[in-house]
């Protein structure tokens, strides 16, 4: 099991960034990775033995829901989050689902970018707080 504070230290890392954006920390960097790590599967990424990223998830009745996937500035911009979205996919499929789905901030204009190309689509917008959220999904192949 992930420790707490490896945890954590890799979110609010990660997530720190996006305060001047949007005014505030991120709903993930004032999570309880106590209880979410009694709740979710973690699968932490690393690169040369050193950690460099992680993905939260929680199986659903008909997706793999992705409550977080986050990656350490140092190692931003090195296709880490596609590896890690990938391996949901993997999960979710050996799962037997069809879909990932998620949720960001539409100030996000990146990560909204990546998901996008990713093949992930938008499917709802919401207003939470002083911002929107953003719902996407994407539908999954077993590829042959």
């Amino acid at each position: 099991m992930a420790d707490v504070t490896l945890v954590r230290d890799i979110v609010r890392a990660a997530y720190s960034k996006w305060i001047p954006v949007i005014g505030r920390e991120p709903s993930p960097m004032k999570a309880d990775y106590d209880e979410a790590l009694q709740k979710h599967q973690f699968t932490l990424l690393y690169m040369d033995a050193e950690i460099a990223g992680l993905i939260e998830t929680t199986q659903e009745n008909d997706h793999l829901w992705i409550e977080n996937v986050c990656v350490l500035p140092a190692q931003q911009g090195r296709g880490l989050g596609k590896i890690l979205l990938h391996r949901a996919e993997q999960m979710a499929l050996q799962a037997g689902h069809s879909e990932t789905r998620l949720l960001t901030n539409a100030a996000f204009e990146a990560n909204i970018a990546l998901y996008q190309r990713l093949g992930y689509v938008i499917t709802e917008w919401e207003v939470y707080l002083e911002g929107t959220t953003v719902y996407m999904r994407k539908r999954l192949t077993l590829d042959l």
